[in-house]
């Protein structure tokens, strides 16, 4: 549990067995690798080790849990605010900060495992998870602040991958060091960096010179290859807070960082799941009042936002200029070796770990390129930079294999998988829709050159001692789609459709032309530059390309989608609060988009920029589930109309001409018999 994960990190005090001039000199050296703001607390997950708790124990555990974090978060802030101390003082941080801490965790951890043994049976060895240790952060002296940004966007991972898949949080700040961590949040430096603790100028890579790493097997048999997307705006009206109703639930500032919410409004730590069920929704369809939620990106601009004194933010080091997301895309994919079946309602999934830089890699699950290079670049454990012309973009693929059981587990994690290479559900676990979820960035390059001074870094938020890395990206998914649009979800993906949760149905076939599978969905592509040189040390790359349409209208091609017969307008808040917001829950409206009348025709046509050398965006990629690296179906000119009103008039048409025929033969037979007459 402790470290690993390829963690460049050193215990930063001498061994016991060294004399106590040499230790003396090795704790010196610590105080001045704290000074540096180079080094960080790693303690052992707990949450992750709870794979069964008892009903009966499960609010208990979840707030003791919230504790350790809170915990964790107190002694890293007086870490960073003690160095001057440390340095005086070699063993302060242990005697003031590390044993302490200690101390704290160990009687949290009991309380949890007495919780447990009330009701079931004690779970053995969490003991052993009580110490933390002190660690090397892998960020040189001054990369954190900004102030040594020549050694960064090389593609080396000097601070490794590491990481918890989950969001779980701590209680609210009690105030001692508001004052100190309050001062730590605006002591921004020249680029606004988030004081010492990230990111740092070794956390980007050059996208140009990182080599492809997209790789998109093919669907096999039974595959369910349609797609069913569903658009609930950028969270425009900014809708944020440092909660966590998944993993710290009844728990303010749970996650000790701040979210952009879309969809659900109502969404905070004390949401019931009939709060959830009954709010209003920013999603198109009214229909689509689940959850989505993700760590805010912050420009390090010096910008004091509201929160710039708040837990969760400025207080916690999370600082700067939140940055809403120019575009935002949900699309779910079937599964390349079998259908899929209905997600039960109010399932929760957690993909990728907020602790990935300290817990290890192996449920980190988010993706960082550009537009442009998608299809041929997805990083992990570094923050993109992107030539002009080209956006920043954020790609998580939730887990796509359920219990068949749970909406939730005590980890988190153990309710849902993610499926084999072969795209295969093991365990017995079905085969669900696979959320991929695509955020796009208006941001530029950050100026390593000078820190940042010049045009700013930018970071996600994070758990104060995860110091802003890429690594730690997680998002967070609460399904509360109305059943039958649900069903109607399910129907479209095994159907081989392209579907639009607003209108209710999608285009016949088009998607079923053998290319393309795996668990990772991925994209049509875009026109790319040629892969340049690989840097040394390029991190590993998840295999999947990313696999969404920015403009969820456009299907691709095929037939026009129907107008949606399930779209009633969701209810109020019970509280009668009025959670819309963010402009986005309007009354829904007749589709009369472009799309609605006839097929969008397929273009492409990123150009290369002149200046920057890089890929001007194009359209984006029609998703599919396997990443195929093929065009979608359709031709270059507007397609044909077919169904909704070609079909109508097809049929009116011939009624019509049948009934006026009818009517003039009457007025004929009337004349004739009058002039008889």
């Amino acid at each position: 549990m402790l470290g690993g994960g390829g963690l460049v990190a050193a215990n930063v005090y001498a061994t016991a067995s060294e004399s106590d001039s040499t230790r003396q000199s090795g704790q010196n050296q610590a105080g001045q690798v704290l000074a540096s703001g180079a080094a960080t607390i790693d303690c052992p997950d707990v949450g992750s080790q709870l794979t069964a708790v008892p009903d009966q124990a499960k609010t208990e555990v979840d707030g003791e849990l919230a504790l350790l974090d809170k915990q964790i978060a107190e002694a890293y802030q007086r870490l960073q605010n003690s160095a001057q101390a440390i340095e005086q003082d070699g063993g302060f941080a242990d005697s003031a900060i590390m044993n302490p801490l200690k101390d704290k965790r160990a009687a949290t951890i009991e309380r949890i495992s007495i919780a447990i043994d009330r009701v079931g049976d004690r779970p053995q060895g969490l003991e052993d998870f009580a110490a933390c240790t002190l660690r090397a952060s892998g960020n040189q002296p001054g990369q954190g602040d900004g102030q040594n940004g020549d050694q960064g966007g090389d593609g080396q991972d000097e601070a490794g991958d590491n990481h918890d898949g989950q969001d779980q949080g701590g209680g609210q700040d009690d105030g001692q060091n508001q004052g100190n961590d309050q001062e730590q949040g605006n002591q921004q430096g020249g680029n606004g960096g988030q004081a010492g603790n990230g990111p740092a100028a070794a956390d980007f890579a050059d996208i140009t010179k990182v080599q492809p790493n997209v790789q998109n097997p093919n669907p096999q048999g039974d595959a369910s290859r349609g797609t069913f997307t569903t658009s609930c705006g950028v969270n425009e009206g900014g809708l944020f807070n440092s909660d966590n109703v998944i993993v710290a639930p009844g728990v303010t500032n749970g996650a000790h960082h701040f979210h952009d919410y879309v969809g659900n409004q109502s969404n905070d730590a004390f949401a019931s799941d009939e709060d959830l069920a009954n709010a209003d929704t920013s999603c198109e369809s009214k229909d689509d009042k689940s959850s989505y939620f993700w760590p805010v990106l912050r420009l390090q601009n010096g910008t004091q936002e509201k929160d710039a004194a708040s837990p969760g933010g400025g207080i916690e080091g999370n600082a700067g200029e939140i940055v809403t997301p120019k575009q935002v895309t949900m699309t779910f994919v079937g599964n390349p070796r079998s259908e899929v079946t209905e997600m039960p309602r109010l399932l929760r999934i957690i993909t990728g770990d907020a602790k990935a830089f300290v817990n290890g890699t192996a449920n980190a699950n988010a993706s960082w390129s550009c537009t442009g290079f998608e299809n041929k670049v997805q990083l992990k454990d570094k923050y993109p930079l992107c030539p002009k012309g080209s956006d920043v973009v954020r790609t998580f693929k939730f887990q796509s294999c359920w219990d068949g059981r749970n909406i939730d587990s005590a980890n988190h994690r153990t309710h849902v998988a993610f499926a084999d290479a072969g795209g295969n559900c093991a365990g017995g676990f079905k085969a669900i829709p696979q959320l991929v979820q695509r955020i796009v960035y208006d941001v530029d390059a950050p100026s390593l050159q000078d820190g940042g001074r010049t045009t700013p870094l930018f970071a996600v938020d994070s758990f104060p001692e995860q110091l802003h890395k890429p690594v730690t990206d997680h998002g967070d998914f609460i399904n509360v789609f109305d059943e039958e649009l649900m069903r109607e979800m399910v129907d479209c993906i095994n159907g081989g459709r392209q579907c639009d949760a607003a209108s209710g149905a999608g285009s016949g076939g088009g998607s079923d032309d053998g290319s393309g599978a795996g668990e990772e969905p991925g994209n049509t592509p875009s026109p790319t530059p040629d892969a340049p040189d690989t840097p040394s040390g390029t991190p590993d790359a998840p295999s999947g390309g990313n696999g969404q349409d920015e403009d969820p209208a456009d299907n691709g091609g095929g037939d026009t989608p129907q107008p949606s017969t399930s779209s009633a307008q969701a209810p109020k808040p019970a509280d009668g609060s009025d959670s819309d917001s963010d402009g986005g829950n309007a009354e829904p409206k007749a589709d009369t988009s472009p799309s609605a009348v006839h097929s969008d025709p397929v273009t492409s046509g990123d150009s290369s920029d002149s200046d920057g050398g890089g890929a001007v965006p194009g359209p984006e990629p029609t998703p599919t589930i396997g990443g195929n690296d093929q065009s979608v179906a359709g031709d270059s000119e507007p397609q044909a109309v077919s169904g909704g009103l070609a079909d109508t008039g097809t049929q009116l048409w011939p009624a019509a001409a049948g009934a006026l025929l009818l009517i003039t033969g009457g007025l004929l037979l009337r004349r004739i018999r009058h002039r008889q007459g």
